[in-house]
């Protein structure tokens, strides 16, 4: 698949098939067209070549309402109004399946008091969205796209703006969610050696063969060491880190 916009290709030869049940992260240096590629992905936007298939079927065939109930996506845009209360943003995500007068059923109160134990956001559901900090923001977005109970869930740069340790709780929560509820979760991501650690699968996104596999295996195959130049910046394949060239 070959991804861009209006025509102009950003990201090509792209080939890759995420599996029920999997955390795989799209890596890549800043402009490679890693947000791009979740948003085609996604359907925000179309692709230039190439096909996409949910469960074998083109992306093209499935109207809003079914993407709706297929892939849930969390976009790095901020949200619509912050002045939503956290309960509100988290019914939002049963929308696909309640009625036209919005009213939740038995079955969505369930799911949506199942993603806020999952996602320890109980302290927080009468807060307006605006009062929360950037990482309880990521956990709720997290939490809304889980309630909208799809197969798939695509996250573009989950853990930007967070400090270490929010970087690795998000990661850690996405790979348990991905495991424990049989979904597919495909996110984007600058934190390399974190993804290395986490993730079932990652896309190396280099402009060139686009290699995808278990981190293991693309340590072994040397595919990180060309992420970089290799005058300032060598990997450590024992380690699975990225080494400074002083």
């Amino acid at each position: 698949m070959s991804v861009g916009y209006d025509k102009k290709v950003i990201a090509s030869a792209i080939s890759f098939d995420i599996k029920k049940g999997e955390l795989a992260a799209i890596v890549g240096i800043n402009g490679i067209g890693k947000s791009t590629l979740i948003r085609t992905i996604g359907k925000f936007q179309p692709k230039i070549s190439g096909s996409i298939n949910i469960d074998g079927n083109e992306l093209e065939t499935f109207d809003e309402l079914e993407m709706a109930t297929k892939v849930s996506v969390v976009l790095t845009e901020p949200i619509a109004s912050k002045n939503l209360s956290v309960k509100e943003l988290l019914a939002l995500g049963r929308q696909p399946y309640t009625n036209w007068l919005g009213k939740l059923s038995a079955e969505d109160i369930s799911i949506i008091n199942n993603s806020v134990t999952l996602l320890e956001l109980e302290t927080f559901l009468d807060k307006k969205c605006f009062e929360l900090s950037d990482g309880q923001l990521q956990r709720v977005l997290i939490a809304r796209a889980l309630i909208q109970d799809t197969d798939i869930i695509l996250l573009d740069e989950p853990t930007t703006h967070l400090d270490l340790y929010h970087k690795v709780q998000i990661l850690k929560l996405l790979k348990s969610i991905a495991h424990k509820t049989n979904k597919a979760i495909l996110f984007t991501s600058h934190e390399i050696e974190l993804a290395i650690q986490l993730c079932d699968k990652m896309l190396i996104l280099d402009g060139v063969s686009n290699v995808f596999d278990e981190p293991c295996k693309l340590i072994e195959n040397k595919s990180f060491e060309t992420l970089f130049p290799s005058d300032m910046i060598s990997f450590d394949p024992n380690t699975g880190s990225f080494k400074i060239k002083k």
